[in-house]
């Protein structure tokens, strides 16, 4: 405990007392486990990570995370449990990202679904809760999730920083969209999930409209791409760089 000197006067004389104050407390860290509550009235559990480094006083990055079906609600695993979660947990004192990790409730992330509207809604209230530079938001999914960054970045391109899609697939019509934002793919040769020729389209969908994307593909790695792309350190250092001009 903190103590402050309060001066005050009495006639001609000054005296001096002792006001305790109580110590600002940090904020919470790590992963933390959130409601969100939608228009119904319903509540929708979600996950954010807060960096260990967080005390509020400096605007951070935010990913916003995808998962894919099998974590959807229902499901055996939770958001956190498969992907860049894991990868979180081995750096986890150092890792600078703000991260959300929402649920599906209906299988899909597609940008109008329900499930779409509610991740970018509680994107939304984490931008509004925490310091978050906005100019620094990343999207990322895999599978699934992979289709839902997709979706995402073309209904909202004007949003993202960067995107980071996962073994997913998008509709190449929409490649002029999205070709300004920096995008790194990945995906595994032996996916028997999401053909491998998903990604490959959409990436030369992307450089004929004249954007620049970065593409990975992992020979002999089937549909679980998301294990080496998510521990590729040089990957967090590419995301650190981005930001809207």
């Amino acid at each position: 405990m903190r103590w402050t000197y309060c001066l005050f006067a009495v006639g001609f004389s000054v005296g001096v007392t002792l006001l305790p104050v109580q110590a600002q407390e940090k904020p919470a860290t790590g992963f933390i486990s959130k409601v969100f509550k939608n228009a119904d009235g319903s509540e929708s559990p979600y996950v954010v990570f807060v960096p260990h480094s967080y005390d509020g006083t400096k605007d951070y990055p935010v990913i916003l995370f995808l998962h894919g079906s099998g974590e959807s609600r229902g499901g055996k695993k939770m958001p956190v449990d498969v992907g860049i979660g894991p990868a979180i947990k081995t750096r986890e004192k150092t890792f600078p990202f703000i991260t959300v990790f929402p649920q599906s409730e209906k299988r899909t992330w597609k940008a109008d679904s329900e499930d779409g509207r509610r991740a970018i809604a509680i994107l939304d209230a984490t931008l509004q809760e925490y310091k978050i530079d906005p100019k620094r938001q990343i999207l990322t999914g895999l599978s699934m999730g992979g289709y839902g960054t997709w979706s995402l970045a073309a209904a909202y391109p004007d949003r993202w920083a960067a995107i980071v899609p996962i073994c997913g697939g998008g509709n190449p019509e929409d490649a002029a969209k999205i070709k300004d934002i920096p995008c790194w793919c990945f995906h595994g040769q032996d996916d028997n999930a999401v053909k491998v020729e998903r990604s490959r389209e959409m990436i030369a969908a992307l450089e004929k409209a004249g954007g620049q994307p970065r593409y990975i593909e992992y020979r002999w790695v089937g549909h679980d791409s998301w294990d080496p792309a998510y521990a590729t350190n040089q990957l967090y250092d590419w995301m650190l760089r981005q930001s809207k001009k």
